[in-house]
């Protein structure tokens, strides 16, 4: 792979860590990263006739032991601010400088607000042109530091003196990074791997190629990966840290793949390079948002803003879920709940953090995590549903999120992207979670609430215990007329669990409860005897059931279940729908056939006729039967004993 301008160096060992900069326009940046790596981070042509970075610059930093961080440089200046926010993501260090002759300035807070919003947490802030100050400005720009990061995330940061020009402070300040460095990885998600994409370009003989620090999970070669949004199925060709082909690349590494595949994938800043199982991009979510107190104004119901997650870039929407009695604004320096939603799909899931800014770009009004990725249209007074989202209890999240997908169930697979967690440490916490079901079938799961799935059971018992008062003369209920507003297989599932439990009997494609016997009402047990009596009259040439109702004065609905009856009992045998025999009778016919067959080996329809007495209209019936029973089967003209029959006559 060619290397791309970002991944120039020597090999090294694994990068572990991502150095960010921030601060204000002219206050050092790109020198900071120079003095420091000894690369000059600013590539355009026009940043080196102007002067001023404008794109995001890379870098990298040998650290003690032979370690390597890489570098994001970002722009300073206010028009530039989304190429800054494009590289601040993933962030595991910042190096935030403040120029002694200026001090603070507008963009010096807006960074840390930006920082804060993102959760970075770690900084050392560099007080650059320290050689143009007398000493006494240097102290009143740290102070004035101390005070902007008062109540931040990073309230507390070291502040180091520095010159780029005479090299004061460098030494310190590499020995501050190690040490910040070295005091702990930030944790690490166990997440599928993503790459939010800051660069996309096509070299000669390789191809597509793109850049980014990976927030999530790891990358080999050969890996098939999915470009969101778009869903364009791509494969990596190659991996490189810093021009060091790698066999693995993981979260907190700058990294560059090689991609193959469709030449209409649409990749470009703003999409995500992901595992294949990641497919979500969403038009809307919930978030928990902050406002930062310097913001100009507070976020109102439907006001437009601009959404800045990962390195995309969106319009929106914000919907707040709570905010101060009489008002739908959450004002500045507060925090509370809101629903965003997209002009353009993003892809976003739960636990990323975002900034949003003024719909033209000018401020930054705050930020925020996303909750619920794929959320539900919700109105004002929904917060308290989001509150059980924002809970760091992966079960108490998971029942929330079934609760209020509007299905009966979620797979397992849904849930992996909801939550943001791989698939078999989310299976492992839900295995133990006791308020929710789980249907497995396979790698196949899906998880529905215990509550809803005690509710279906016990409906299903209740429509049996009616149907059986309703229907005293059937055996049972069809699983299809019994089925509940649940998904069929699932409902299949509840049905084998509360039959493995007793209580319920399922018998093919019928359910009854255990209790439940057919038995012939008092006032339907003469006519029943009077039916035995007519088939046992003529017990080969029996009555169809049109001349059975004729002959007894019987309603044929009525008939035909009391048949039925008859049936389950054993007292008649159905060969038709239209034609029953006396159960004694088939039971006898049966023996004899068995007998002859076992002897002379066939039979033909007319000898069966012959032999019995009877006419074509009843043999045929009949010896059809017997084959349906697995009795006999046919061939060409003549039945014979089936194999397996004749083996449990021997």
């Amino acid at each position: 792979m060619t290397p791309p301008p970002d991944a120039v160096g020597s090999p090294s060992s694994t990068v572990h860590w991502i150095i960010g900069t921030a601060g204000h326009i002219d206050h050092g940046k790109t020198s900071l990263v120079r003095a420091l790596t000894g690369q000059d981070t600013d590539r355009l042509k026009e940043e080196k006739e102007r002067g001023i970075s404008i794109d995001l610059g890379f870098a990298h930093l040998d650290l003690p032991g032979g370690r390597r961080a890489g570098v994001v440089d970002v722009p300073g200046h206010e028009r530039f601010i989304r190429n800054m926010l494009a590289g601040a993501h993933g962030m595991d260090l910042v190096l935030f400088t403040v120029a002694a002759d200026d001090g603070v300035m507008p963009q010096t807070e807006e960074h840390l607000d930006i920082l804060h919003l993102l959760g970075v947490s770690r900084a050392v802030f560099v007080l650059t042109k320290v050689d143009r100050v007398p000493a006494h400005r240097a102290i009143e720009v740290a102070d004035q530091i101390r005070s902007l990061t008062r109540g931040t995330s990073l309230e507390g940061a070291p502040i180091v003196r520095f010159s780029a020009v005479t090299e004061e402070g460098l030494d310190e300040l590499r020995e501050r990074i190690a040490s910040a460095l070295q005091a702990g990885l930030r944790p690490r998600h166990d997440g599928y791997f993503r790459l939010p994409v800051d660069r996309v370009f096509v070299s000669a003989g390789h191809g597509l190629i793109v850049t980014g620090t990976a927030i999530d999970g790891e990358v080999r070669p050969g890996d098939t990966v999915r470009a969101v949004p778009g869903g364009d199925v791509l494969r990596v060709r190659s991996v490189e840290v810093h021009n060091d082909p790698v066999e693995t690349a993981t979260c907190g590494q700058r990294i560059a793949l090689n991609l193959t595949g469709t030449s209409r994938a649409e990749v470009s800043r703003g999409s995500v390079i992901c595992h294949e199982r990641i497919a979500l991009v969403t038009s809307r979510f919930d978030a928990r948002i902050e406002i930062r107190p310097r913001a100009p104004a507070g976020v109102k119901d439907h006001q437009r803003i601009r959404v800045h997650l990962g390195t995309a870039e969106r319009l929106a929407t914000a919907i707040p879920l709570t905010s101060k009695p009489g008002t739908p604004t959450i004002v500045p320096g507060e925090t509370g709940y809101c629903q965003i939603v997209l002009a353009e799909p993003i892809h976003a899931l739960r636990g990323d953090r975002f900034i949003i800014r003024d719909e033209t770009a000018r401020r930054t009004l705050g930020g925020g995590v996303v909750l619920h990725p794929l959320a539900p249209k919700r109105k004002r007074g929904d917060g308290p549903e989001l509150e059980v989202l924002d809970r760091a209890d992966e079960s108490a999240v998971a029942r929330a999120l079934i609760a209020g997908s509007g299905e009966f169930a979620v797979s397992l697979a849904t849930l992996v992207q909801l939550m943001n967690r791989r698939e078999e440490g989310l299976r492992a916490r839900l295995q133990s979670a006791s308020e929710i079901h789980a249907f497995a079938a396979g790698d196949d799961i899906e998880y529905a609430l215990e509550d809803a799935c005690r509710q279906v059971k016990t409906t299903l018992v209740d429509r049996l215990r009616a149907w059986h008062a309703a229907h005293p003369l059937l055996s049972g209920m069809s699983l299809e007329e019994a089925r509940v507003d649940v998904p069929p297989k699932l409902f299949r599932m509840l049905v084998d669990e509360l039959a493995v439990a007793g209580a319920i009997v399922r018998e093919g494609s019928v359910i009854r409860l255990p209790a439940h016997r057919i038995e012939v009402p008092e006032e339907d047990r003469a006519l029943v005897a009077k039916i035995k009596a007519r088939l046992d009259d003529n017990p080969l040439t029996p009555p169809d059931v049109k001349q059975l109702a004729d002959d007894l004065g019987a309603d044929r609905n009525r008939l035909l279940k009391l048949l039925r009856v008859m049936e389950k009992q054993r007292a008649v045998v159905g060969v038709t729908p239209e034609m029953y025999f006396s159960g004694d009778a088939v039971a006898r016919v049966r023996d004899e056939l068995v007998r002859w067959l076992s002897e002379k080996g066939s039979m033909t329809a007319a000898e069966f006729r012959d032999r019995y007495h009877t006419s074509r209209k009843y043999a045929i019936p009949l010896l059809e039967y017997f084959d349906r029973e697995a009795v006999t089967m046919r061939m060409g003209e003549v039945r014979r004993l089936r194999q397996t029959r004749k083996t449990e006559t021997a």
